[in-house]
């Protein structure tokens, strides 16, 4: 098995989960960003989800300021009402991040674990990139890995597990640092064996 540590931002209101923003980690080193271009969207459906999460005080204090922010000459260009840079080459529409998200999880092999923390609605989210879960391409698990079960099935208090040094709420420093904690929990395991 091969594990790809991931992590989604997104705007959760009890009925729907919206994807915001997408971070990746393989073992192998490689990365994976994309932010959903809908919220630079014109039109009735990018105003309506960039009105949704303005709303959101929590994503406006944690989530928005960590997307890619505009800087140099930029910062003098950029319209106020924008949440973040929407002219960042990672700001993409949901279908290419659908096929890109894709080809990142069938380059890792073909026998890859999914790991998320708190990994429920990330795994909600992974699979509407393609519709229903029985239309997930070849390839992509039906199902992620849980850090939180892992640490409690191992007896270990979350107080105990190593804190991340910075970019919380940054999908791609998110993946990265459930990484670090799948792989202090594997250690912890072959440890007490």
């Amino acid at each position: 098995m091969t594990a790809l540590d991931y992590d989604w931002e997104f705007l959760e209101d009890g009925v729907r989960i919206e994807p915001i923003s997408i971070g990746m980690v393989s073992e192998d080193g490689r990365t994976y960003y994309a932010v959903n271009a809908r919220l630079a969207a014109r039109g009735w459906k990018g105003w309506r989800f960039r009105r949704r999460i303005r709303r959101h005080k929590w994503l406006m204090e944690n989530v928005i300021p960590n997307l890619p922010q505009p800087h140099g000459d930029w910062i003098l260009h950029m319209p106020r009402k924008w949440l973040f840079n929407y002219l960042d080459p990672a700001v993409k529409p949901i279908e290419r991040i659908a096929d890109e998200v894709m080809d990142f999880i069938r380059e890792t092999g073909l026998d890859v674990q999914l790991w998320a923390n708190y990994g429920s609605y990330d795994h909600v989210c992974l699979a509407q990139l393609w519709g229903r879960m029985i239309d997930l391409p070849e390839g992509v698990p039906m199902f992620t890995h849980d850090i939180q079960q892992e640490r409690s099935r191992l007896g270990i208090a979350w107080d105990q597990v190593p804190k991340q040094e910075g970019g919380e709420h940054n999908a791609l420093a998110d993946a990265r640092h459930n990484q670090t904690v799948r792989r202090w929990l594997a250690e912890q395991e072959t440890r007490s064996q």
